[in-house]
């Protein structure tokens, strides 16, 4: 089985990179972020044409999430309320969490708020976000031992993971509070998949478009699969695939793909 992540930017803006895309690559499920779109405008007559069911959780111009799976899912739930009870409606707002099960494997697709400047409300948002997440996962622990959260985290966990051309003190995605609130989540069983198999630096899932940042590879490695141990043993690869990256007008990460 393969799943992939991919942080699309925009759904319609980029529906030609993403379909050529399954069509060469036979994911078993797609967890896109970023599709910027309600759910009545998803583009989905060419989903279904390559043979992919659809569950979107969509929000127009900003936010959204979606999943395109070969065989249909089971469980399928959009934000956090759905699972915890006493989650403030607030938080379900912007459209970020869906999640749903395959063969026995739930996924949980994240598009990780970004926090825009450390000390900002939006970063206190995110810090607040993450401790939410962390108990949504920890609930969702307690009925599969089989999960693989995966998404846009907008978090470089590792110095390895950025590119050393920047200086990351007290930078956005990198601060010690957010690394932190990260690292609470994965305490509950969660590994890297991506850094079973690759532990060096220099290998980034997202690139600013500014600065030549792709051509000059001054990335961050943000975009992650993380899973339960009996997955995290399962696991037989986990790649990313720059090439989406070099197509004309393309999103700013590239897709992430783990193998089962």
């Amino acid at each position: 089985m393969k799943i992939a992540t991919w942080n699309v930017n925009s759904i319609r803006t980029r529906i030609g990179h993403v379909v050529d895309w399954l069509s060469q690559n036979h994911v078993d499920v797609l967890c896109m972020q970023e599709t910027k779109v309600v759910d009545t405008d998803f583009p989905c007559a060419p989903f279904k044409e390559l043979g992919y069911h659809l569950y979107l959780s969509g929000q127009k111009a900003y936010n959204g999430v979606a999943l395109a799976s070969r065989q249909p899912l089971e469980d399928v739930s959009s934000g956090f309320s759905a699972i915890l009870s006493d989650a403030q409606p607030e938080w379900d707002e912007q459209k970020r969490v869906i999640t749903g099960v395959i063969d026995g494997i739930r996924i949980v697709n994240l598009y990780v708020p970004n926090g825009s400047a450390v000390g900002s409300e939006k970063y206190d948002y995110k810090l607040r976000w993450l401790a939410l997440l962390q108990e949504y996962l920890r609930s969702l622990l307690t009925s599969s031992s089989a999960i693989c959260v995966c998404g846009d985290f907008n978090i470089a966990l590792e110095e390895k993971d950025i590119h050393n051309s920047i200086s990351i003190e007290n930078h956005i995605m990198a601060s010690e509070p957010e690394r932190q609130a990260l690292r609470n989540i994965l305490l509950l069983g969660f590994a890297d998949a991506f850094r079973k198999f690759t532990t060096d630096g220099g290998y980034y899932s997202w690139w600013d478009y500014r600065a030549a940042a792709f051509r000059r590879n001054l990335g961050w490695r943000i975009d992650h699969h993380y899973l339960t141990p009996e997955l995290y043993e399962r696991a037989t690869s986990c790649t990313i695939d720059v090439a989406p990256r070099k197509l004309p007008q393309p999103s700013d990460h590239a897709p992430v793909i783990v193998e089962f």
